[in-house]
């Protein structure tokens, strides 16, 4: 079992930036995969972000590269979702999760599924004001 929670966000300007923080705790995190989503009012939970298990390769959605960057930090076990630039289209819940990475191949294809994830976190609103 992996246990999640999110912390960081909240309500900013259109251009402005936030820093979401992952807190893993439960089986060791440098044996998943983790990932963030989110989630907008009406609209299905939606691929963001994403580093392998070691750290040393990340991924990202089209509407994010550039202005978000995903880290994770083993040793503390925490991701972090570094979010600058930010646009009203950001608007949603951010969701953390973790899955096994023997589940994995390199590419967004897997990274990018939701499927393949295990865990996930509550879950933080992010607004975005224009």
């Amino acid at each position: 079992q992996v246990q999640l929670v999110e912390s960081g966000g909240g309500l900013v300007q259109a251009g402005g930036s936030l820093r979401l923080s992952c807190a893993a705790s439960g089986r060791t995190s440098s044996s998943y995969v983790l990932g963030w989503f989110r989630q907008a009012p009406g609209k299905k939970r939606a691929f963001v972000a994403a580093n392998n298990w070691s750290g040393t390769n990340t991924y990202y959605a089209d509407s994010v590269k550039g202005r978000f960057t995903i880290s994770r930090d083993n040793a503390k076990d925490t991701v972090l979702l570094q979010m600058n630039s930010l646009e009203p289209e950001d608007t949603g819940v951010y969701f953390c999760a973790a899955g096994n990475r023997y589940r994995y191949s390199s590419g967004l294809y897997y990274y990018g599924d939701p499927s393949r994830y295990d865990y996930w976190g509550q879950g933080t609103q992010v607004t975005v004001s224009s």
